[in-house]
């Protein structure tokens, strides 16, 4: 085996055997997720994260329950130049409260998520794993109802975001978009 390939092996276990303990919080209420949520935090060590990690501002999420239980999710980011990037996805519910899944036609990927803590009027934690031909990275988000979190959740979400294995640089707040508030 080539050593590219080993090491990617090697960090797929890792990943695996890191995430296999996530699990979603107890007693999740679909309906008390509903509404807008800044996505604050954000930790991965995706490539494409690392190469536009300083580009990343703030962003929001909108979710909405669906009438079978799934979940719709919609974001939107105020680029610098004004414009505003959206995407839309439907998640789908499992037999587990608060774990989803969905394919992402745009990324190409399969996405694995579990809200893992949640205070619905102020927090979430959310951990996903995007899996996109056989390889998988792990994604966590920190999303709050207000633009900015407080230094303990902050660091609430370092600490969970260190624990799944990802590096240190690799964790972010997300500063606010300078053109305007979302």
């Amino acid at each position: 085996m080539s050593k590219t390939l080993l090491k990617m092996l090697g960090s797929l276990m890792c990943v695996l055997a890191v995430c296999a303990d996530v699990t979603p919080v107890k007693d999740f209420t679909l309906e008390k997720m509903e509404g807008k949520w800044y996505i604050v935090g954000f930790a991965t060590n995706a490539q494409w994260f690392v190469d536009h990690k300083a580009e990343m501002k703030l962003s929001t999420a909108v979710l909405v329950a669906t009438a079978e239980g799934d979940l719709n999710l919609s974001y939107a980011n105020l680029k610098d130049d004004g414009t505003c990037w959206r995407m839309t996805h439907n998640a789908t519910k499992t037999d587990i409260p608060g774990h989803f899944t969905f394919r992402s036609q745009f990324w190409n990927n399969d996405n694995d998520i579990n809200i893992v803590d949640v205070v619905y009027d102020d927090y979430a934690l959310i951990h996903t794993i995007k899996t996109n031909d056989g390889v998988s990275e792990v994604l966590n988000e920190l999303y709050s109802r207000t633009p900015e979190a407080s230094v303990a959740l902050q660091q609430k979400f370092t600490q969970f975001s260190l624990e799944n294995g990802i590096l240190s640089e690799n964790i972010v707040i997300l500063p606010k978009n300078s053109m305007s508030s979302i």
